[in-house]
């Protein structure tokens, strides 16, 4: 038995589920499958697709980025940007081109050889003027992509890009065939060291190891399970029934001490790039009015949202990650003062506030936080009313429609601070200052004068009070003590499974 006592078990899955537990064994310190290179990971929310270029969902990412598709660069445990499916890379003295060395031989998982070609096609499509892909912006800086070899491509750019060896990393820029894009959507075909085997919709999606892959040799497990498990009690009752190995991003944050209390798992908490914001409406009234934002950032209670996170969780105010060389503590540009707040929704015609409507999606941190943020703006008169939305409603209605007043929600890719700068986003928020700021940030190669740009860039953003900046989402990592090589930190979208094994 383990340092949960049955008691507790009890308590947590009801009599008969842990006296169901007990009877069948399910406190064995290894699963069977094990033995056979298998893994079960838990996800909170299910893909839409296995596509990237189709939704800007990150659960799409988490399952395919650098498993089943491989970027030319891609990020390391660390954060830092290393070779992907390029093994090396040339950038001019102006950095207007970049050329890319592939290596010979590669080949998509339905056989199809993998060439300089498919790397134009892939950043063509990301960069078209009528590319529907959700990071687009991040690709408009290439002027041509234009083959050199089979193994050798040229990219060109319109200006110089400092992101762009970090943009072509994203889960968006994996390398796709010319001939299995189309579909890639419901059967992704990459080159990654992992195949799509099966999907069952609402359940799992499963991988299996890509035999022919360069690195094959390196990669210990055979079978991997993306198992979706939604509701946050749920995820304990499957860790202690055995059902599942890991939750990467664990959901259930008041639960830890209960999980760590039990021998056989290993928490372990990391950084995140996940702003998480109160998303704001900034093209709807009243929140176009600077003075609405602005009464809505004093009534913030930053300590009382993290307290609500078990404490794992930093306090961001601005949209930047508290862990770059380049952040810039801004949580005192508009301090908890409810007297304030009121002030300023009078000033601005709301002397008795407003009543709005808050869109939640179907995460742990956001139906948390969101109550704590109804009784917050209620101080001062602000009535929300929630509305709870499943993932595809969210992504519909928020994210592509902008049919809502606030909703909360954590952006996981690093350095999307370039969000505020682009057009048609679901914030509504338009600024030159920040515009030019930013387009001066992605010109600067020199990194003392780029950190200095994005400090200025942060302090736009947080003036003007474009969303209700909340904390920075802690990483609750929660597995089987036996498996090794999870990352501890999130630097991207993605869960990187060719390292994984276990003991």
């Amino acid at each position: 038995m383990t340092a949960v006592t049955r008691r507790q078990l009890a308590g947590l899955m009801g009599g008969a589920s842990a006296a169901a537990m007990l009877a069948k064994g399910a406190w064995a310190q290894s699963p069977a499958r094990a033995k056979d290179g298998g893994v079960v990971i838990g996800m909170s929310l299910e893909p839409p697709v296995l596509d990237p270029n189709l939704n800007a969902a990150a659960a799409v990412r988490e399952v395919t980025a650098m498993n089943v598709y491989e970027s030319l660069t891609r990020f390391n445990a660390k954060g830092e940007i290393v070779a992907g499916l390029a093994r090396d890379w040339k950038i001019s003295e102006e950095g207007l081109e970049y050329v890319f060395n592939l290596p010979e031989g590669v080949k998509y998982h339905d056989s199809e050889p993998c060439t300089a070609e498919d790397v134009k096609f892939t950043l063509d499509r990301l960069s078209a003027a009528d590319s529907t892909a959700p990071g687009k912006s991040l690709y408009q800086r290439i002027a041509a992509t234009e083959v050199i070899s089979p193994t050798v491509v040229r990219v060109k750019l319109k200006s110089p890009d400092s992101f762009l060896l970090h943009s072509l990393a994203q889960g968006d820029a994996g390398i796709m065939g010319r001939k299995s894009a189309a579909t890639n959507g419901t059967k992704p075909i990459g080159t990654g060291p992992f195949m799509f085997k099966e999907r069952k919709e609402g359940d799992s999606i499963t991988l299996v190891k890509n035999p022919a892959h360069r690195n094959a040799a390196s990669v210990k497990l055979n079978t991997v399970v993306f198992k979706v498990v939604k509701d946050p009690a749920a995820q304990i009752n499957a860790l202690l029934a055995g059902d599942v190995d890991t939750f990467p991003g664990f959901q259930a944050p008041e639960l830890v001490n209960r999980v760590r209390a039990d021998g056989r798992f290993a928490v372990v908490i990391g950084s995140t790039e996940g702003e998480t914001i109160l998303a704001t409406n900034n093209a709807k009234a009243p929140m176009n009015d600077l003075r609405v934002r602005q009464a809505i950032a004093h009534a913030i209670d930053r300590e009382e949202l993290i307290a609500g996170e078990n404490g794992f969780a930093i306090p961001i105010g601005s949209h930047f990650a508290p862990h770059n060389p380049a952040y810039v503590d801004l949580t005192k540009t508009y301090p908890l003062d409810i007297a304030k707040a009121k002030k300023l929704l009078a000033d601005a015609g709301h002397p008795n506030g407003f009543s709005a409507s808050l869109k939640l999606p179907p995460v742990g941190y956001a139906q948390r936080s969101g109550e704590i943020i109804v009784a917050q703006l209620a101080k001062i008169g602000i009535k929300l009313s929630i509305t709870q939305l499943q993932w595809p409603q969210w992504l519909s209605e928020v994210f592509r429609e902008k049919n809502y007043d606030f909703t909360i929600v954590a952006h996981t890719e690093a350095n999307d601070l370039d969000r505020y700068a682009r057009d048609g986003y679901y914030w509504g928020y338009v600024s030159q200052p920040f515009r030019d700021t930013w387009a001066a940030v992605v010109k600067e190669t020199d990194a003392g004068k780029r950190n200095e740009l994005l400090k200025k860039a942060q302090k736009i953003v947080a003036d003007d009070a474009v969303n209700g900046f909340l904390y920075q989402l802690g990483k609750v990592g929660v597995w089987n003590k036996n498996l090794l090589g999870l990352w501890e930190n999130s630097p991207s979208p993605g869960i990187d499974l060719a390292a994984v094994s276990w003991k």
